[in-house]
């Protein structure tokens, strides 16, 4: 008899069945093994939040694959992610293999590891526990939370604001962030200041650098050099003046190394040092994980397990010796907001696995990567550094014009010796163009020369320089990041998808690592902060989170806490029922004016209307979204884009004209539209039957500046796909073109994506017969199918080999290479795969559409204990349904009232949309 044990990853998996030997079984869930289903009425609040679970075809075969090794097993092993998601997925595959009936006489426990060595992975097996109820309990919160705000408020956007896509609990809150920072950059006014430096040189002849301090005997604020002329009157001064050191003032200070990282610092200290982005960061850190190098990465914890720590101080001793390594270990203790699950920081599993010596296992991402975690886990264990900062006073003698110098010199680097935080910053900064360290700050690194009081000094260049005030900065993906942290708002796995949503609605775009907020995502913002203020507001998601970790604490039930949330909610939206698009569009012209009609500066009106200078310009909404309106319409047919896309009547002036075609002689013009900016030949016109006709377009490839396109590249981009030459090895044609995700080449049935150096407008026959090359070693043709004469393929996917004949695919099983698989072996996985897969949305015995199978939530029990087993899985799979008030509580029914069970929701829901 064998065991089976249950992650998430194959990658993982493998690694998991080395540690445990022969005796278990390891498959993969491939993640989720199914969902709430992607349409309304998939939490029911009428039938105390009832869930409508939709079983994806991938999580069923795995389910299957499950159910298939449990029966020669007598245990089963839950071992997904240590975290509320891990929790969830273990709950879900127990109980669709309940629902199989496949755990009758198995034994089933839950166990977690924090890292994937064969120490922790075996001390799990021997400690294993039930399911986390409270853990269930928060994901079921929070995924019915998130799903009703997502799917309530969306469809009011789409109604009242057209053109706009989606809202989100989160997404919108992080979407207001940006948008109020760029109206803080908008309405910010410079101010003007200056400042005076002036060279000495000491009697040994060092010279250094002083800044003006005080002048007429009182100490200088920030404005008070105002104008040039002040600061004139101020280099007058000095130069009246001989000069001698009044006072110097020399002290230690010590400086802490900073804590390992828990998964928000981690996105911002990889966005800053590598420029890799908080979803790049955190898919990294995953393969590290799954391989064994590092903890896991998704946590809000910066403590460290006792041998760790004692591993990492025997490291730093026999490394950099004793005078690097503190009396004491360094404990630390989180201070984010509504910290969650108390798992370990993420450190390396292996202290003495240097970065140095993983440099054959580990490239690129990977190795910059865990090289950061490293070296941020071991200086949290070394001696602080000690650095000496001086201040020279330096006075006239009269005494009221007054300067200073500062300086600091490192007497024991400490933690520095390893890992630098703040100088590695302001590298990343300037090579991304950001910007340059304040001056200030510049001072407190000089070294100053050997100076005593009453030193006489020689003057030399004294010097006045203009400075202005600057705006706030725009977020970066780790100011972001801080910034929701500091306010409670989200938690540390959801960061890097909500950051990438709002680049893929197009709410928000990435320009020099900053976020700068769209036309689009500020309409969206404006109009959910109008009229849906409590929901989009710092302190109301906050209060939510902690609403949420009440219920994972086992402190809170969580249909009470959904409940008090949807009588509010549901109000709101109500509220929302009678108001006319007249009232959104009034509302977003005011809010939106200052931004849209932006004053000029030359006492000229913003909005009078260029055309007939009589109307007045104002914003306007239609199909395709907004645009700016002349009040005098319809005599006055003026408009002109926001910026937000959309064609609506007597829309289409271009961003931009790049010319006219040599061959057509039509006008070829830049765009922008709802789904980004594109190059267009000619205008939208008729043909010869009176059949409106649609210009050809092309969207501008991800990564080609809008300011950078030319006619020439207009033209090459309305020219795809583009012949590149023949396959010396087919003989058939190769092309290059932009498809639904980004140029590629293609030869007959082979696709390959370009990498982000290839440019499809110049690629060449060398490069793209490389590219295809790497293409086909993932594919190998296996011969016709039987039946239909269809080409029958295996490819090498994401998750391992497969099997594919049209639409159907197979995965290999374990052990069967693709090198060696056989045509008649993959017919016959594919029949087997093609039965699975005939029920879903197929035809039953008598011809009805077999529907999706309604799953509830688990019945609370605030009785208890923390780590009572999930009650779900308990159901028996006979009982029947029932009655809707207790729906929250019913067990499953037969297949044969599963259809009944689905029809009631999908009947109310149907009902609720008509109203």
């Amino acid at each position: 008899m064998t065991d089976v044990l249950v992650v998430e990853s194959p990658a993982k998996a493998k690694t998991i069945e080395k540690y445990l030997g022969g005796g278990t079984v390891v498959l993969a869930s491939f993640g989720h093994v199914r969902d709430l289903i992607e349409k309304d009425g998939a939490v029911l609040p009428d039938e105390n939040f009832a869930m409508v679970w939709g079983k994806d075809p991938r999580g069923e075969a795995q389910v299957a694959k499950i159910a298939t090794a449990l029966k020669s097993a007598t245990r089963l092993f839950l071992a997904t992610d240590p975290d509320r998601e891990g929790e969830a997925i273990s709950w879900h595959v127990k109980d669709m293999l309940a629902e199989r009936g496949a755990l009758k006489g198995k034994q089933v426990s839950r166990i977690t590891f924090n890292e994937i060595t064969k120490r922790a992975v075996q001390y799990a097996v021997a400690h294993p526990r039930e399911l986390d109820v409270p853990l269930i309990d928060a994901y079921l919160a929070r995924r019915a939370l998130d799903y009703l705000v997502g799917y309530t408020l969306s469809p009011v956007l789409w109604r009242k604001l057209p053109g706009s896509k989606s809202a989100g609990r989160v997404q919108s809150v992080a979407l207001r962030l940006v948008c109020e920072r760029e109206a803080e950059i908008e309405a910010f006014k410079p101010r003007e200041y200056w400042s005076v430096e002036a060279k000495f040189t000491t009697p040994a002849g060092a010279p250094f650098t002083a800044r003006l301090t005080h002048l007429d005997g009182k100490r200088l604020d920030q404005f008070d050099l105002a104008k040039e002329a002040d600061a004139k009157r101020a280099v007058a001064a000095i130069e009246a003046e001989q000069y001698a050191v009044a006072s110097v003032d020399k002290k230690r200070t010590k400086r802490n190394p900073p804590p390992p990282f828990m998964t928000s610092t981690l996105q911002m200290e990889a966005s800053r040092k590598l420029g890799m982005g908080a979803q790049a960061a955190m898919r990294t850190a995953q393969q590290l994980y799954e391989a064994g190098h590092i903890t896991y990465m998704r946590t809000d914890g910066i403590t460290m397990a006792r041998e760790a720590i004692s591993a990492i101080r025997d490291h730093v001793k026999s490394s950099f010796g004793a005078d690097y390594l503190p009396a004491a270990p360094r404990e630390y203790t989180s201070k984010a907001k509504n910290a969650q699950e108390a798992h370990e920081a993420i450190r390396p599993t292996d202290a003495t696995r240097t970065p140095e010596s993983l440099s054959r296992e580990l490239e690129g991402a990977q190795a910059r990567l865990y090289e950061l975690i490293w070296k941020r886990a071991i200086a949290s264990q070394m001696q602080a550094a000690e650095i000496d900062q001086t201040a020279v006073d330096i006075a006239g003698p009269s005494g009221k014009t007054r300067l200073r110098a500062n300086g600091s010199v490192i007497a024991f680097d400490g933690f520095l010796k390893l890992y630098r935080e703040d100088e590695d910053d302001r590298a990343a900064d300037a090579r991304a163009g950001i910007g340059t360290a304040p001056a200030a700050e510049e001072e407190d690194t000089r070294i100053l020369p050997p100076m005593q009081a009453k030193d006489a000094l020689k003057r030399g260049a004294v010097t006045p320089a203009q400075h202005f005030t600057q705006p706030p900065p725009r977020y970066s993906e780790a100011t972001l990041v801080k910034r929701l942290e500091e306010l409670g708002i989200g938690r540390p796995s959801t960061y890097a998808s909500i950051l990438q949503r709002l680049q893929d609605l197009n709410y928000v775009t990435l320009d020099k690592r900053r976020f700068v907020a769209q036309d689009l995502g500020r309409m969206v913002t404006t109009f959910l902060v109008r009229f849906f203020e409590r929901y989009v507001n710092t302190g109301f998601t906050s209060s939510m989170e902690e609403e949420l970790d009440k219920i994972s604490e086992g402190n809170a039930d969580w249909r009470a806490v959904m409940h008090a949330f949807w009588v509010e909610f549901s109000k709101a939206v109500a509220a929302t029922k009678d108001l006319m698009i007249r009232d959104v569009i009034d509302a977003l012209d005011e809010d939106l004016g200052p931004h849209i009609f932006a004053d000029r500066g030359d006492g000229t009106d913003p909005r009078l209307c260029p055309k007939c200078h009589e109307g007045r310009l104002g914003l306007r909404l239609g199909k395709g979204g907004a645009f700016i309106g002349c009040s005098n319409y319809p005599e006055c047919r003026y408009t002109r884009p926001f910026g937000v896309g959309g064609e609506g009547e007597e829309r289409g002036a271009a961003d931009r004209d790049l010319g006219l075609d040599p061959v057509t002689n039509q006008p070829i013009t830049m765009r922008r539209g709802p789904y980004g900016l594109y190059v267009q030949l000619g205008e939208p016109g008729t043909d010869a039957k009176g059949k409106p006709t649609k210009p050809r377009r092309t969207s501008l490839p991800n990564g080609m500046s809008p300011e950078t396109v030319t006619l020439e590249g207009a033209l090459g981009l309305l020219s795809l796909p583009r012949p590149i030459g023949i396959d010396p090895e087919t003989g058939e044609e190769i092309t290059a073109g932009l498809g639904r995700f980004g140029p590629y080449v293609k030869c007959g049935t082979i696709f390959k994506s370009l990498d982000k150096d290839d440019d499809v407008l110049t690629i060449g026959i060398n490069r793209a017969v490389v590219l295809l090359a790497d293409a086909r070693a993932r594919v190998r043709g296996l011969g016709a199918h039987p039946k239909d004469q269809a080409p029958v393929e295996v490819k090498k996917g994401r998750f391992g080999p497969y099997a594919q004949h049209g639409k159907t695919v197979a995965n290999l099983p374990r052990g069967v290479e693709m090198e060696t698989i056989t045509l008649d072996e993959a017919v016959t996985l594919l029949a087997e795969k093609g039965k699975v897969l005939a029920p879903k949305g197929g035809k039953g015995a008598k011809g009805k559409k077999v529907p999706a199978k309604t799953v509830t939530a688990p019945a609370a029990a605030p009785s208890a204990p923390r780590r009572a087993a999930a009650p779900a899985s308990k159901a028996k799979p006979k009982a029947k349904p029932r009655a809707a008030s207790k729906a929250a509580a019913r067990p499953k029914a037969a297949a044969s009232k599963a259809t009944a069970a689905t029809k009631k929701p999908a009947a109310k829901a149907k009902a609720k949309a008509k109203k």
